[in-house]
């Protein structure tokens, strides 16, 4: 199962994917949210997951949600933020853009398994 994550940080990107990639998920990166749009429509299937920070340069976690909820070939993509924004109001407005979830950074490898089995996405008590 492929899954994009999305976040301006390497570092990040690598520590999302390697988690991912322990979970059974096949990562595929992007610096921003434009660049997953444009990933999203070149030729491979699209990805289960979505893993999106909020804060990006070019184009942000929620314009990247409310965009993907957009295009019928995407919507079935789950999407879930993993950012450092906490404020309620935030999380509010992600998820009625159409994000599944909402894992606020630093996080664990737990927790990011955690928010994956209440998405049906590994099975309950999958290692990472």
């Amino acid at each position: 199962m492929r899954a994009l994550v999305i976040d301006d940080s390497r570092a990040m990107r690598r520590i999302v994917g390697q988690t991912l990639r322990g979970l059974g998920f096949e990562p595929v990166e992007a610096e921003h949210g434009q660049h997953a749009l444009d990933l999203l429509a070149g030729d491979e299937p699209v990805p289960a997951l979505a893993c999106i920070d909020w804060n990006m340069p070019v184009m942000d976690g929620l314009t990247f949600v409310t965009r993907v909820r957009q295009n019928p070939q995407w919507r079935d993509m789950t999407l879930m933020m993993v950012t450092t924004e906490s404020e309620h109001g935030q999380i509010v407005r992600a998820l009625a853009a159409g994000a599944h979830e909402y894992l606020i950074k630093p996080f664990t490898t737990d927790a990011i398994r955690d928010k994956l089995e209440l998405l049906g996405l590994v099975p309950v008590g999958e290692s990472a």
